[in-house]
């Protein structure tokens, strides 16, 4: 199988498309404002009209109200929208947009039982546990990722072109989330760092 690759927390359209140049599936788009990778619908805009053919983009919530969620459907068009919060299964499926739930992987917290209400979902997406909602490099002991699945499952937290060959080895997610990994600061996507992280994608998939 070959693991699909999202590029997240895009800023730049320089960026997004080196992104599609490297080969990945998909880029996100940050609309949580706190995020150092937050984007104006305008912004955003731009960006989405920089890329080329094939590539999804993924709008990015952390909590947000139904109106800000549909005014970026409205304006962006995202092909997906992905939840990080505490947002309710029936927030999560009301836009009429595929979506993907997030769940913040630590000791003690059951993940599978955090994400079966999520089963309206494409994809669950595992993450790490920090207080700035990603994006700041730390990953999470792979162990916990439950092994049973139900739905399509998206491994992200403190992923780099060192470390995504083994994660993907030990989990066989269908797909791989990377931000803060590919960069050289802060929301500034490095190309040379993502077609790294990609070629080593591709070389687990061997």
């Amino acid at each position: 199988m070959r693991t699909r690759v999202k590029i997240c927390g895009i800023t730049r359209t320089v960026d997004a498309r080196a992104a599609a140049e490297a080969g990945a599936d998909a880029i996100g788009l940050v609309f949580y404002p706190p995020s150092p990778r937050y984007l104006s619908v305008e912004r955003a805009v731009e960006i989405r009209d920089a890329l080329p053919p094939f590539l999804q983009t993924v709008a990015l919530f952390v909590n947000a109200d139904a109106a800000q969620v549909a005014q970026v459907i409205g304006r962006v068009h995202p092909a997906m929208l992905q939840f990080h919060g505490d947002e309710t299964p029936q927030f999560c499926a009301q836009f009429g947009l595929p979506f993907v739930k997030a769940c913040r992987v630590r000791p003690g917290i059951d993940a599978l039982e955090y994400l079966r209400p999520y089963s309206r979902a494409s994809a669950w997406l595992l993450d790490s546990f920090v207080p700035e909602y990603g994006g700041v490099g730390e990953s999470f002991d792979w162990s916990l990722v439950p092994a049973e699945r139900s739905r399509p499952l998206i491994l992200s937290g403190g992923l780099e072109r060192g470390n995504v060959a083994g994660a993907i080895r030990a989990v066989r997610p269908w797909g791989v989330d990377v931000s803060s990994g590919v960069e050289s600061a802060k929301g500034i996507k490095d190309a040379a760092k993502m077609a790294a992280f990609i070629a080593e994608v591709r070389h687990a998939d061997v």
